[in-house]
């Protein structure tokens, strides 16, 4: 039975949640590794799921194993992290999203969902562009933002689009937005649009986004195992956002 362990108390007052699941260009789990970082968030409870692999990570220069889906929360910003260190399964991906949800219900969060919108795109100067889609009430979020609306048909898949399918079926109120993305590397720059564009408007913060730009190289070098271990995984397994005619 999948469940949200709350692990240290917080107070939060209206929050957003950031949601960082692997899925194409690891558009999504970038921009949230930023935010834990930048503004060191603190660490507060870990999804258990049966489908997802028992395993634990640990970080460099310190000797504290923790869970592969955490939850870290800043007080201060009222802004709340979900952080992933493994794709979710196609098996775990309902009790999952089901779980989260009955969560970000219980505290009171705004969900902000991530994904990338595969596109081969050659010109260097291009600049991702950044669309959203919402449940609930959650239109008048990405209205009141500038956050444009979907060019196409399409579908987020993966268990990013079992959150948003989750969050759609309880009338929650939340967002999912968007990028243009590198179908097959690590995409800083698209992640930068998402902060940039998205999360940094709609939770009302202020982020330093120019490390994601000039630190591009070593970013994606970190990332690659993982972007890698995405691409072998199944479309279920990978959080991302197609046009409806791919599925014709």
């Amino acid at each position: 039975m999948a469940c949200v362990r709350e692990r240290v108390e917080f107070d939060l007052d209206d929050p957003v949640l950031v949601e960082g699941l692997p899925g194409v260009g690891l558009v999504g789990k970038i921009a949230t590794d930023h935010l834990v970082d930048q503004f060191d968030m603190t660490y507060v409870g870990s999804v258990d799921c049966e489908g997802l692999p028992e395993v634990a990570v640990y970080d460099e220069d310190d000797y504290t194993a923790r869970p592969p889906v955490r939850i870290y929360a800043d007080e201060e910003r009222d802004l709340l992290a979900l952080q992933a260190d493994i794709p979710v399964n196609r098996v775990a991906a309902a009790e999952f999203a089901e779980c989260v949800t009955d969560w970000v219900t219980d505290v009171g969060a705004t969900p902000l969902y991530l994904s990338g919108f595969p596109t081969q795109e050659d010109d260097p100067s291009h600049v991702p562009e950044v669309f959203g889609v919402a449940t609930g009430s959650g239109a008048e979020i990405l209205t009141e933002h500038g956050i444009d609306t979907p060019p196409e048909q399409g579908v987020v898949g993966g268990p990013t689009g079992a959150l948003v399918n989750r969050a759609d079926t309880g009338d929650l109120d939340g967002v999912c937005v968007v990028v243009e993305s590198d179908p097959q590397f690590p995409d800083p720059a698209a992640s930068k649009q998402l902060l940039d564009k998205g999360i940094g408007p709609i939770a009302d913060i202020t982020i330093d986004t120019d490390t994601l730009v000039e630190q591009a190289e070593e970013i994606r070098e970190q990332k690659e195992q993982l972007a890698e271990r995405m691409q072998q995984a199944s479309e279920e397994e990978s959080s991302q956002a197609q046009p409806m005619r791919m599925f014709e």
